[in-house]
């Protein structure tokens, strides 16, 4: 097992306080070992644990997210950090975006004149991009919003605008085919396209899949601006229509 630590051997090793580690104990985040006197022991794989608590901890996830993440996940620490700098990295892309727009739009008025819309533009994307994605989290379970963290770095305003492109594209076509077969070829075509561009965003992960059904299903009770962004998208006989070719696919 290796060197054992009484708490405040192993407060001082991990950098927090002993009280911290007793709230993780009695949220069962960090379960330590106990002397036959009730002393709390705890052990380097205490401290890899207590790593990935903390670096959640500090990407936003509640205490309990974290401990229902780790309790259902045997992350092993290389996949664990491996994971939190992927998702650390993609924070600092996009604050660097957003700091680079304001920097722009701020030296624009430096001579007094108002800043060009497309810079102005640009700063609401980036940040718009933020706030979005963290809106639709409370649809994903804990698996899924790690798994969407960690492909954020996918999803550039400039790939955003292409990617509404495809939707908008595929929408018309759809529509263009609503008096067909859904089980013939021109139905078939649009259903891949579909699926193609379904699967760019979840990679095939049925954790990021359930999320996106989760969000779709609860679209009553979106924000103003989803709704109204998501008008173009919002012909129930187009998703009526991919139902029925996907049905037709299965059959």
């Amino acid at each position: 097992m290796g060197k054992l630590y009484r708490v405040q051997e192993f407060a001082e090793l991990a950098g927090l306080t002993v009280r911290a580690l007793h709230h993780y104990d009695r949220l069962g985040l960090l379960k330590p070992s106990r002397t036959e006197n009730g002393y709390r022991l705890y052990a380097v794989r205490d401290l890899e644990r207590l790593e990935q608590i903390v670096a959640l901890k500090f990407l936003g996830l509640p205490l309990k997210q974290i401990k229902h993440l780790l309790d259902r996940n045997s992350f092993g620490l290389h996949d664990a950090l491996r994971l939190q700098r992927s998702i650390l990295e993609q924070k600092r892309r996009l604050l660097d975006s957003a700091l680079d727009a304001i920097a722009k739009a701020e030296h624009a008025t430096e001579s007094g004149k108002a800043p060009d819309a497309a810079l102005l533009k640009n700063i609401i994307e980036v940040i718009e991009m933020q706030n979005n994605t963290d809106w639709m989290m409370k649809y994903y379970s804990d698996e899924g919003k790690a798994k969407v963290e960690a492909r954020r770095h996918l999803w550039s305003p400039e790939k955003q605008e292409v990617w509404s492109k495809q939707w908008s594209d595929l929408f018309r076509d759809v529509e263009a085919i609503l008096d067909q077969d859904p089980a013939g070829e021109a139905a078939q075509s649009v259903l891949a396209r579909w699926t193609e561009l379904v699967e760019g965003f979840t990679a095939g992960d049925p954790d990021i899949a359930a999320g996106v059904r989760n969000v779709h299903a609860d679209a009553a009770n979106w924000p103003a601006d989803m709704r109204e962004n998501m008008k173009p998208f919002s012909n129930k006989k187009v998703w009526e229509f991919i139902h029925k070719a996907r049905a037709a696919r299965k059959t």
